[in-house]
């Protein structure tokens, strides 16, 4: 028995309780249809003319319908009259290269022949300026030239810092299609100054290139799309705000807190650009994103197949389990960090060699002297919030809450011989 078996000899873990909780679902019911019905808008279709190329931007975000949105838009504008080609838009992401970014984008099930139009995948750029402060101002030299540009993306809080835009139309503008050099210029104040840099750089490069309009999604808590929008080039500024201040009204939470041990299943970024959301767990990378929740001790257990190895938001938990730590793809996860200056964001945390090791490590750690009350909640990951495990300690507040259901009774946590928890999505 090593001396890591003998602290946690004696750890016994909290019975676990499924629960539903209960948002609002305003769920756009045709996707397709709703895409096609933006962008026929007069003001929208005016913006195409026949023939023109037009650049498709398309990020590394797992948004919800991805490959309709994309495939639609593809089809909506080729109906206009346009030669469509999607350039990936997604920073330095995909290990900062152009086929990693073109992989990223497959898995995320966006392909040539899904869109229906060529990928033009490429980290070059062109300097269209500078900031006031002497930030380049940098765009991905293949979108530049097309004739006419576009981007698709989900209009929600940012991760890192908090202002009136943050992750959306106008970041994608800025750090998507700047790829990993325009992304480094826009984090190299750090993100103090992200929120300012964002705003002035998408200002400057929706006056000086032809962007023409973004699609806007807006999802509701159960990772579905709520509202789709086209909004034209120069209202992008102006109504992003509004689409954001929506997009935080409708964000799924956990309904409980402070909470004392925190089990996250899977951290990856289809479900958060640091794997896990810390507007969701409370625990941020910087200290300029404002978050509500509580949590004593955090582990996380595995990483997705969809992130590439790129583990970046790990620095956040306090452990991990070996199988996670050996999914990690060391020079993906550190070009990320490194471009956007948070190195916390790689940092690794105590490796547990089995799920059950790492959930008794919290408990033990939670410095919570009554064990009898834990507070502990598990998640399959922090994008999908509707089933959740809770401690038993928690259920009193869970029965006086309308918006939980509870779905069974308390039980012990199961795993199988090898100490991996037995629960999916």
């Amino acid at each position: 028995m090593s001396v890591i078996d003998e602290f946690l000899a004696n750890v016994e873990l909290p019975r676990m309780v499924t629960v539903r909780q209960v948002f609002a679902d305003n769920a756009v019911t045709d996707v397709a249809s709703a895409v096609r019905a933006e962008i026929a808008r007069p003001e929208i279709a005016a913006l195409v003319r026949p023939d023109m190329s037009v650049a498709v931007g398309v990020g590394s975000r797992g948004l919800a319908e991805l490959p309709t949105l994309v495939r639609t838009t593809v089809d909506a504008l080729r109906a206009l009259g346009a030669r469509p080609y999607i350039v990936p838009a997604m920073g330095s992401h995909g290990g900062a290269t152009p086929e990693g970014q073109i992989k990223l984008l497959g898995k995320l099930g966006v392909t040539e022949e899904s869109a229906g139009c060529p990928i033009r995948s490429s980290m070059e750029t062109v300097e269209l300026g500078r900031l006031p402060n002497g930030l380049p101002i940098l765009m991905d030299k293949e979108a530049m030239q097309a004739d006419g540009i576009i981007v698709i993306n989900r209009v929600k809080p940012h991760t890192s810092f908090s202002g009136t835009i943050e992750s959306g139309l106008a970041k994608m503008v800025t750090i998507g299609l700047g790829k990993q050099q325009g992304a480094e210029s826009c984090h190299a104040l750090g993100f103090g100054k992200m929120a300012e840099n964002v705003l002035e750089m998408a200002r400057f490069k929706l006056e000086h290139t032809p962007i023409l309009f973004g699609l806007a999604t807006v999802e509701n808590a159960y990772d579905r799309i709520s509202r789709i929008e086209a909004v034209a080039g120069d209202r992008i500024l102006a109504r992003e705000p509004e689409l954001l201040a929506e997009a935080r009204g409708n964000m799924p939470r956990i309904l409980f807190r402070p909470i004392d041990v925190l089990i996250v299943d899977r951290m990856g970024k289809e479900y958060s650009g640091t794997g896990m959301d810390p507007n969701i767990t409370g625990r941020a990378s910087t200290p300029y994103v404002t978050t509500t929740q509580e949590v004593g001790k955090m582990a996380v257990l595995d990483l997705t197949e969809n992130s590439g190895g790129n583990a970046t938001g790990i620095g956040l938990a306090d452990i991990c389990t070996r199988r996670l730590y050996e999914k990690i793809d060391f020079p993906a996860t550190y070009a990320n960090c490194i471009t956007s200056t948070v190195l916390a964001g790689a940092r690794i945390p105590v490796i547990m060699e089995t799920d059950r090791d790492a959930a008794r490590i919290a408990v033990k750690t939670c410095n919570v002297p009554d064990l009898d009350q834990l507070q502990m909640v598990r998640l399959s990951n922090t994008l999908h919030l509707e089933e959740i495990q809770i401690s038993e300690a928690l259920l009193p507040e869970a029965r006086s809450n309308p918006s939980i259901e509870i779905l069974g009774d308390p039980s012990p946590m199961m795993f199988d011989a090898a100490g991996s928890l037995l629960y999916g999505d």
